[in-house]
């Protein structure tokens, strides 16, 4: 398929056993939590605005959602515009997952000299795959040559020297660079005159993006008026920044154990989607949907639905809240 990034990876479920869940515990439906409880563990598509830096805009949502603690996934420069994935209070926990899930941009290259149109489009098509950069100077990181891939490059337009164009890569990848890099390789010179982020996995442009007004207002007319229409719009469940990593769904007696930091043994285990390998983050869901962990495969997804005993994944962050669903495991004692 054209323009897919990792997070569009087709995958199958493979049931390991039959299991039932109850209602008596946890959330029944994910479209229709409770407003309180998002705010303590909710994901927003905010759109970045040109001019202040992502920390500062991670700020602002604090203060308006009077949340404790509010962090973004990835990184936009002062400049730049578009989609910032946010996550309030628990969620922060989940944003390290999107790391894996690939980006995409809209970018607008100015080269510094007329070029044949069909010479910039072999040129940006060589800068597919595997490509070498190094950050540039004004850059948060060590100016170290790391290796990044650009999934894909596609030319929307070519106006005299403007060139804008569609780029899907690597999380660290670096468009400016890039945009440097194929001046150089055509001869001319060139730089990147503005960048939009149209997408973050699961998170597209035309998908509810939020503006920090749309917030604002938003959270006001829920708080003052009791309206969640707006708000609950905005707000969605942590599960949605996980929706691009392969999951494994456990048995309701796994939950609590993993709740209080266990690792995942192959007798809690549903069922696992495809294409797993030892060391992949997966996530890992109850069979009501909601997430439980993030967590490190040990075995491929074949191995692990076919193991009786053992541990399958090793605990990496827990993402829900102690007691939600009851213990059902026994605590070693002296």
């Amino acid at each position: 398929m054209k323009n897919m990034l990792p997070a569009d990876t087709p995958r199958d479920t493979i049931i390991r056993v039959a299991d039932s869940t109850s209602d008596e515990y946890g959330f029944s439906s994910l479209d229709n939590l409770p407003i309180e409880y998002l705010l303590h563990n909710g994901v927003i598509a905010l759109d970045k605005p040109a001019g202040p830096t992502s920390h500062e805009v991670a700020t602002w949502v604090r203060r308006i959602l009077e949340a404790d603690r509010v962090g973004h996934g990835g990184t936009l420069d002062p400049g730049v515009t578009g989609i910032l994935p946010t996550g309030v209070g628990s969620a922060t926990k989940a944003m390290q997952a999107l790391l894996s899930a690939g980006k995409e941009y809209v970018c607008v290259l100015e080269l510094h000299h007329a070029v044949h149109q069909d010479d910039v489009a072999e040129t940006l098509n060589e800068f597919t795959g595997k490509i070498y950069q190094k950050p540039p100077l004004r850059s948060s990181v060590k100016r170290v040559l790391r290796v990044r891939e650009v999934y894909y490059n596609d030319i929307l337009e070519i106006k005299g020297r403007l060139v804008l164009f569609r780029v899907g890569c690597q999380a660290g990848t670096y468009i400016r660079k890039l945009c440097f890099d194929v001046g150089e390789a055509l001869g001319v010179g060139g730089h990147m005159r503005e960048l939009r982020r149209t997408r973050v996995g699961g998170f597209r442009e035309d998908q509810h993006l939020c503006t920090l007004t749309d917030l604002r207002d938003a959270f006001a007319f829920w708080k003052e008026d009791g309206i969640e229409t707006e708000i609950r719009k905005y707000l969605r469940p942590v599960e949605t920044a996980l929706e691009h990593l392969p999951s494994i769904v456990i048995r309701d007696s796994a939950v609590d154990a993993l709740c209080h930091g266990a690792d995942l043994a192959a007798s809690g285990v549903v069922s696992i989607q495809t294409g797993v390998k030892e060391g992949d983050m997966v996530s890992i869901l109850t069979q009501k949907g909601e997430a439980v962990a993030l967590a490190k495969s040990l075995a491929s997804s074949e191995r692990i639905a076919a193991m009786n005993s053992g541990i399958v994944a090793e605990s990496q962050r827990v993402l829900m809240e102690r007691g939600r669903y009851p213990q059902m495991w026994k605590k070693h004692t002296d």
